[in-house]
């Protein structure tokens, strides 16, 4: 066959394959040769927050207790001294009983001046009668030459609800007069305060006629509302964090998870021991359970029921 002129000589074709490039992989410089993850950055300016928290939450606390031990230790005094013949009547308040509307006083009667034997602690001279404002015992005798004894006294609580609680307080009159021999002798009296969960304030004297009476306001004490308020927030972060779980259950159709189902019956008896556990024991249905304790059992057994009935519908699906 002629070939035109001019044409190029014929040729195979020959395919000339390049050898596949290699992937270049990068390697991070702190990885390189050792092969280790690389190290997280450390940030020392957390730790120092963290510690520095707890130590001002410490710091705190000690205040809030000095400053309620204090206020505790003082000793309320009421009525005048017109001379060195007097009787002081020395009143511990020990216990607070809201749902008997008590108040429990310890008493322990000093004799002073004329009143009381010389070279002998706590022996009257002359028969003391001491008068009270108690319902229950209204009236203490002290034999003359026997020594004093203390004797605990039940005044009653004038108003207040404890379904208040936290929230209840309260009204107590306080109030004694006195007679030595058959005559009239002027008293004084010292309030001090016992019951770790109320406090006591003076908030109205009189003292007329030979007769010295207080009137003290009973609240809650500041440690007591503190831990009630921590109760109920408690127990609605428990039982909102129960409601989420049942529901991410459901959604995601996850069938009957048995370790939740456990830790959400857990919550709902533990929940109970909480409430059992307030300080005070207030009665049933108090201002507690209706602000917190009965919708945070409400809400646990919602999200439990939820998760048991959709989960058996899956797993029975599932079986099909």
């Amino acid at each position: 066959m002629n070939r035109p002129m001019g044409a190029p000589p014929h040729r195979r074709a020959v395919r000339r394959t390049r050898p596949a490039a290699r992937p270049r992989v990068r390697v991070h410089a702190r990885a390189r040769g050792a092969g280790t993850a690389p190290r997280p950055k450390v940030r020392p300016w957390r730790a120092y927050a963290v510690v520095a928290a707890i130590v001002l939450s410490v710091v705190a606390g000690l205040l809030l207790y000095l400053d309620e031990r204090s206020s505790r230790g003082r000793v309320q005094v009421v009525g005048t001294v017109p001379g060195p013949d007097f009787l002081e009547v020395d009143v511990t308040l020990q216990r607070v009983d809201a749902a008997a509307q008590t108040l429990t006083a310890k008493v322990l009667v000093h004799p002073h001046g004329a009143l009381e034997q010389p070279d002998s602690l706590l022996v009257p001279a002359r028969d003391v009668v001491l008068e009270t404002t108690s319902l229950e015992q209204t009236v203490l005798r002290y034999p003359a030459g026997q020594q004093v004894a203390s004797g605990a006294v039940a005044f009653s609580l004038l108003d207040g609800r404890v379904t208040d609680y936290p929230f209840d307080h309260y009204h107590a009159l306080i109030g004694f007069q006195a007679t030595a021999g058959g005559q009239p002798v002027p008293v004084v009296i010292g309030v001090e305060e016992a019951d770790p969960f109320f406090v006591f304030k003076q908030a109205e004297q009189q003292n007329e006629g030979g007769a010295v009476v207080v009137t003290e306001r009973i609240s809650r004490s500041r440690s007591t509302f503190i831990l009630a308020w921590f109760m109920m927030a408690a127990m609605w972060a428990l039982a909102l964090s129960v409601l989420v779980a049942a529901w991410l259950i459901v959604r995601q159709r996850r069938g009957i998870v048995w370790p939740a189902l456990g830790w959400m019956a857990a919550t709902l008896f533990a929940l109970v021991g909480m409430r059992n556990a307030a300080p005070g024991s207030p009665p049933i249905g108090s201002l507690l359970d209706y602000a917190a304790f009965f919708w945070a059992e409400l809400l646990v057994a919602v999200g439990l029921t939820m998760v048991v009935v959709r989960g058996a519908r899956i797993e029975g699906g599932h079986r099909e």
